[in-house]
């Protein structure tokens, strides 16, 4: 049986340079796993951020921080506890080596 995730974060930017950015600084800064983006249009992507809730909100903060020095940073946002309907959703977005919830290693 799949775990339902611990917590998701994400952090949107303007740009690939400051997505970039963002996703290296979150992965340096907390045990998280950084497992997709998404472009969504006119240079808008989005960054998700997966692991326990405390590790999630600090690699989102580092890398909203980091976002904004290189480039535009339009949101960043922390759910714990996502509902089975969101997880279902992340899921479909990361590759198959990833995917199915639970802990992965980085």
């Amino acid at each position: 049986m799949k775990q339902p995730l611990q917590s998701l974060g994400l952090i949107e930017t303007h740009g690939l340079p400051a997505l970039i950015a963002a996703a290296d600084a979150a992965a340096k800064t907390a045990d998280v796993r950084v497992t997709a983006y998404e472009k969504i249009e006119a240079g808008i992507v989005t960054l998700y951020i997966l692991g326990d809730v405390a590790a999630v909100k600090a690699a989102v903060d580092a890398g909203g921080l980091a976002a904004r020095a290189v480039g535009k940073l339009l949101g960043v946002h922390v759910i714990a506890r996502p509902d089975a309907a969101i997880s279902h959703f992340v899921e479909s977005l990361l590759p198959p080596d990833l995917a199915g919830g639970g802990d992965h290693p980085a």
